[in-house]
């Protein structure tokens, strides 16, 4: 059913599109809810990482002693740059312990555990954000799909009335417009959100990366000694 040329309303455009283009309707909406869920998740998570990070940088180059920060990070939920720190300094004093090893064999161990453990935080940070860039590029075309196919099933309907005109044309094609602008609602969020995230979590991999050679190099000088 189309609706009349006086009810124009976003609701009665959506209640009277066809069943294509309401399913189509229906997809968007689902996926542009699962995007801000995914976007506030995020958020928190990227934001917390980030804070947490600064806050142990402070520590590590505050003064304090090496032992007593992995003792103290260790009793902690640790995230992020304390989980490369605690892995590092773990696998350090294990290959130390064994005896027998080369320095620099003991400080490509510890390097090793510090790049595995900053990739699995940095795989965990980059969680979900593969279906926020998913959304922003096919949301669109999904939309235009259900306006396309509302338009063609708009002039189908034209070929029972005797005489076209704007009245009865306007509101099927109205209709089906509605498609594309909740594709674009879903996109335009999920796109923001996702270089967002990309930008943040590129800027944490380097904070980790140059945190594991200054590590690396403080524990290769105190072996040294």
């Amino acid at each position: 059913m189309t609706p009349s040329s006086d009810d124009m309303s976003i609701i009665s455009l959506v209640m009277n599109a066809s069943l294509v283009v309401q399913l189509v309707m229906g997809l968007l909406l689902l996926l542009s809810l699962l995007s801000w869920w995914h976007i506030f998740s995020k958020f928190f998570t990227v934001k917390n990482a980030t804070s947490q990070s600064a806050d142990f940088e402070d520590r590590f180059w505050g003064g304090s002693d090496l032992v007593a920060l992995y003792d103290q990070t260790r009793r902690n939920h640790a995230i992020g740059m304390e989980k490369i720190f605690i892995a590092g300094f773990t696998e350090f004093q294990k290959l130390r312990q064994r005896g027998g090893m080369e320095l620099s064999d003991v400080m490509d161990g510890t390097r090793r555990a510090m790049r595995a453990s900053s990739q699995r935080e940095l795989d965990y940070l980059d969680k979900h954000t593969s279906f926020l860039a998913s959304v922003g590029s096919v949301s669109p075309y999904i939309g235009l799909f259900g306006t396309v196919w509302g338009i063609m099933h708009a002039f189908t309907g034209l070929a029972n009335v005797g005489q076209a005109t704007l009245a009865t044309v306007a509101p099927g094609i109205a209709e089906s417009l509605v498609a594309t602008a909740i594709g674009l609602f879903a996109a335009i969020p999920a796109t923001v959100a996702y270089n967002r995230f990309a930008h943040d979590i590129d800027a944490l991999a380097s904070r980790f990366d140059t945190f594991t050679e200054e590590f690396s190099n403080i524990l290769q000088r105190q072996a040294a000694r």
